[in-house]
């Protein structure tokens, strides 16, 4: 089976809506910061490759982090 997710950059809200897509992107956005928040080796391992909670764009590498860990969306 072939995937259409495409490891690239993303923003915080696109990345959410494919996580959460049948909630609001605020909403969804939300969801996957806390997740973030509480996957605290997903937090250390995102620090370490430049990531702020004020940033709006996820880099490709972050991206990568955060499917590793919670797999690929959708």
């Amino acid at each position: 089976m072939e995937t259409l997710f495409k490891m690239r950059a993303y923003s915080k809200g696109e990345l959410a809506q494919l996580y959460f897509p049948i909630i609001t992107k605020e909403s969804a956005s939300k969801r996957l910061r806390e997740w973030i928040k509480e996957n605290k080796a997903l937090l250390k391992k995102l620090k370490r490759i430049g990531y702020t909670p004020e940033q709006k764009i996820f880099s490709p590498a972050q991206v990568k982090a955060i499917v590793e860990e919670f797999g690929e969306p959708g």
